[in-house]
């Protein structure tokens, strides 16, 4: 019954103004705003619905991944543009902040302005 829709996700900030320079100017994704809310506009004609919600709480988990061919490359790049990345305990990540576990991917996160958590993974192919 849904095989074919096209389905998209979303997920909610605190300010639609503060998701609009993150996401458009910081991370350089392709945005669009209707009705007061975002859309992200990603590889593969894929569509991301970031939302306002006045009492927002940021979601405890990655609420979006960013698969690249060169993580290094990536947080270094994402850096350079004010971008923080997260540290967890117990996942060996190194002084960039990239975990390289064994059975994952490269993989290193960081927070929008509302607190969300995304990810740069480093994917082959």
């Amino acid at each position: 019954m849904l095989g074919d829709s096209r389905a998209f996700s979303g997920f909610s900030v605190d300010s639609i103004d503060a998701a609009r320079e993150f996401y458009g100017s910081t991370l350089g994704l392709r945005v669009s705003e209707d009705n007061g809310m975002l859309s992200l506009h990603l590889g593969g004609d894929t569509k991301v619905l970031v939302y306002p919600k006045e009492n927002h709480v940021p979601a405890t988990f990655t609420v979006l991944n960013f698969p690249v061919p060169d993580i290094d490359r990536a947080v270094d790049d994402l850096g350079a543009r004010g971008v923080a990345f997260e540290r967890y305990d117990g996942f060996g990540q190194d002084p960039k902040g990239i975990s390289r576990t064994a059975g994952g991917p490269p993989i290193a996160w960081f927070r929008d302005p509302a607190g969300n958590v995304l990810s740069v993974l480093e994917a082959s192919g």
